[in-house]
């Protein structure tokens, strides 16, 4: 199997093994693991920040963050499609006690003015504005990266009102080779940021929160609230620095690979592609034109049907989607749903070159059967 499902699905390499094997170890949560500690040094260091804190994943990361920003009753501003608003089970209001308001941005980016106009004034009727949270790059504007000129302009905004920024930096060094700004220059005008291990660098666990010594304090007792704090956790964390000593740079190389089946998808009778998304290692695909005419039209009106309320038959509940990555499965590749009608492809270490030229020769074969 070619799996283009996404970029967490990367086992740890030979380096992280044996760095995992012989890791020297302590508690933890005692703060006695010294390869936790230079995991936690090492990353904020390299984002430009005070200190950092050791989390199992991306959403306890996030949710941590927002639990330490945002008080029960309070308001985060995300945009619309976030990560924190669409995957994280809802985390921040039923754990954290804040809703989140959603600002459509643009190609995933909030707009300093959209941001500037939402923030909420002072009215007991209202809830206080406590956080403006982002992502970068945006998973689902298809791992588009925050212009650096948007993000300072925000700060600027959120600065005036008092407000922090805390950055879902899930894909940060993505959003950093490909725009060839150091991840330090783009943490720079956040106040909390979490980044991920376990997707493109590919160790096998967890994710690092950086921010103010006095931030990641209020972050670890989160953590602990939330099931977070781990004995000797050096053997996770080992892995996490090989990954952002070794595994940063060749990002490049998935993001090359990217382009090159976006650019083939598109040629495709039935696919559509935006090309200018395609910035990272993420690649979203309209399949609508190229499933079965009778299927297409049964899975696009199952969708109104489920938006207007009626329920759907039994036998034309499968979308176009699903349609289309259940064939590519078959023959080979496995791919992910993203909608009635988009299919979501990443790139990552595991695949390579020949991988995803044998994917597009794939793919292209599918699409001629469905049609």
């Amino acid at each position: 199997m070619i799996d283009l499902r996404s970029d967490t699905v990367t086992v740890p390499t030979e380096e992280m093994r044996r760095a995992m094997m012989e890791a020297e170890v302590g508690d933890d949560v005692y703060g006695e693991d010294p390869t936790v500690k230079r995991l936690e040094e090492l990353a904020a260091d390299m984002l430009g920040k005070e200190a950092a804190l050791f989390v199992t994943s991306g959403t306890q990361g996030n949710l941590v963050s927002m639990a330490t920003h945002a008080r029960r009753g309070e308001e985060i501003i995300a945009e619309a499609e976030s990560h924190v608003f669409m995957y994280e089970a809802a985390g921040a209001a039923s754990i954290a006690g804040a809703q989140i308001r959603q600002i459509a941005g643009h190609l995933g980016a909030l707009q300093p003015e959209d941001v500037r106009q939402a923030i909420r004034p002072k009215d007991i009727h209202q809830p206080r504005t406590a956080l403006v949270c982002v992502e970068n790059t945006h998973n689902r504007a298809g791992g588009t990266v925050m212009p650096i000129e948007t993000l300072c302009e925000l700060s600027v905004v959120a600065k005036e009102f008092g407000i922090p920024i805390h950055m879902d930096g899930a894909r940060l060094f993505n959003a950093a080779v490909a725009s060839g700004t150091s991840p330090k220059e783009i943490a720079r005008y956040v106040d909390s940021v979490q980044f991920c291990l376990s997707k493109g660098l590919g160790a096998p666990v967890g994710s690092v929160v950086c921010a103010s010594a006095e931030f990641i304090e209020g972050a670890r007792q989160w953590r602990k609230r939330v099931g977070g704090g781990l004995r000797q956790a050096g053997v996770l964390a080992a892995p996490g620095i090989v990954a952002l000593r070794t595994m940063v740079e060749r990002l490049a190389d998935d993001h090359a690979h990217a382009l090159f089946l976006a650019t083939r998808l598109g040629d495709m009778p039935g696919v559509t592609v935006n090309i200018a998304t395609v910035q990272t290692n993420i690649v979203i695909a309209d399949v609508s034109g190229a499933a079965p005419e009778r299927e297409s039209r049964q899975s696009a009106g199952d969708q109104r049907n489920e938006r207007a309320g009626y329920g759907s038959g039994a036998a034309s509940q499968r979308t176009v989607s699903e349609i289309f990555v259940d064939s590519l499965r078959k023959e080979g590749v496995l791919a992910s749903t993203f909608g009635w009608n988009l299919v979501r492809f990443v790139t990552h270490k595991d695949v390579g070159n020949d991988d995803v030229h044998r994917a597009v020769d794939i793919i292209t074969r599918v699409v001629k059967s469905l049609r």
